[in-house]
């Protein structure tokens, strides 16, 4: 083959190729106007994406801990003195008033040397009296006088013992509150320091737990704390620090922390197992969903959604919580983010939102477009010819 046919071999190939780009130029170009052009070609280009509104709330710094329920007061009732129970007026999980007379022992030989006390300290009076009255005319001396007056005294002492050990006859409630079960019966005989039954006062329960030591500068007396049991998986019990200990333990590295829960119905008992929640700090802060984050090597951003448009942003981030994030730079409120379908966008790629953010407002692209739409038709409505007088019979 010489060379003149090479050439001319090269030359058809040229033109063969040249055509063929020229023809797919005038295809495309006739595609895109059957579609709506250049513009209707970018739209299909665009990211659906689902997009969430950040916005402020309050964000609480808590801190978790377990703990088990404790009276307010509580106490064993054990008799002060031996005997048998005559009468016992215990109803396990009743209520009772401070005073409320809970057992009484046999008193008749208590009574009967109460009697005894009394006629001692009578007749020690009279002796009194009548030395006194031969002591005004010498007829005494003084110390038979002074004699007289230390016997009338031993017999007021006396009495006030026969009068205590009458009373320890008879137990009552020092305070009102919730009586246990009872571990006698009546008819029973008791000892000192027999154990009877308990009684706790349930007004209010409280709860003490440990917190390391780190956290000893933050814990104050009358922070909120929550509590939850598994006895009550639908109730939240809500309370105050009460009290916090000035002492660490050196082996655990903890402290002491007293809360005190309400508790006017007295559903929660002594003794209990509960988890709690205590809540150190509150502020208000720009808060988006976790989803939203994207993370970077050593970077941590967002997309922001402006005019359908998805613009990066680095942010600093905060405090978790609920599926939460709080933002301390790079959002402020009222701005849109992507929250899912940002694994193809770029900074500047275009946007197509799916759905609405949670709350809208004249700012927002919907709301921009919504209102674009609204006021092309009501044009259209406006341009439309009016029905002639033909097309009305």
């Amino acid at each position: 083959m010489n060379l003149w046919k090479q050439i001319l071999i090269l030359g058809l190939l040229g033109a063969l190729g040249y055509g063929g780009y020229e023809g797919y130029r005038q295809y495309l170009g006739t595609a895109e106007s059957a579609s709506g052009g250049p513009e209707r070609s970018r739209d299909a280009r665009a990211t659906p994406v689902e997009v969430a509104r950040a916005e402020r709330r309050v964000m609480s710094r808590t801190v978790e801990a377990v703990g088990t329920t404790r009276a307010l007061q509580s106490v064993e009732i054990v008799p002060e003195a031996e005997g048998r129970i005559v009468e016992l007026n215990i109803t396990p999980g009743e209520t009772v008033e401070e005073g409320a007379v809970l057992v009484r022992l046999d008193d008749a030989i208590a009574r009967a040397d109460l009697a005894e006390a009394e006629a001692r300290l009578t007749e020690r009076q009279q002796a009194l009296t009548r030395v006194t009255t031969l002591r005004r005319s010498n007829a005494v001396a003084e110390a038979t006088v002074e004699e007289a007056e230390a016997r009338l005294a031993e017999a007021r002492a006396q009495l006030d013992r026969a009068a205590r050990r009458l009373e320890e006859r008879t137990i009552t409630a020092p305070f009102a509150g919730v009586v246990g079960l009872s571990n006698v019966d009546p008819g029973a005989r008791v000892d000192q320091g027999t154990l009877i039954t308990r009684l706790d006062d349930l007004s209010r329960i409280e709860i003490e737990f440990a917190l390391p030591e780190t956290l000893f500068a933050q814990v104050e007396r009358g922070q909120p704390v929550t509590a939850t049991g598994v006895a009550f998986p639908d109730q939240v019990f809500e309370g105050r620090i009460e009290a916090v200990d000035s002492h660490i333990d050196p082996v655990s590295r903890s402290f002491r922390t007293r809360a005190v829960l309400p508790n006017p119905d007295g559903i929660l008992p002594a003794g209990m197992f509960l988890s709690l929640e205590l809540t150190l700090s509150e502020s208000e802060r720009v808060v988006v969903p976790e989803e939203a984050l994207i993370f970077q090597a050593a970077e941590t951003y967002v997309f922001v959604v402006e005019d359908v448009t998805a613009r990066r942003v680095a942010v600093r981030t905060g405090q978790r919580r609920d599926g939460m994030v709080a933002i301390l730079d790079g959002v402020e409120a009222g701005q849109i983010v992507v929250a899912r379908g940002f694994q193809r966008l770029q900074d500047g790629s275009a946007v197509e939102i799916l759905g609405k953010p949670e709350t809208t407002d004249a700012s927002t692209p919907e709301a921009v477009g919504q209102a674009e739409a609204e006021a092309e038709a009501g044009a259209k409505t406006d341009d439309a010819p009016a029905p002639s007088g033909d097309d009305n019979t």
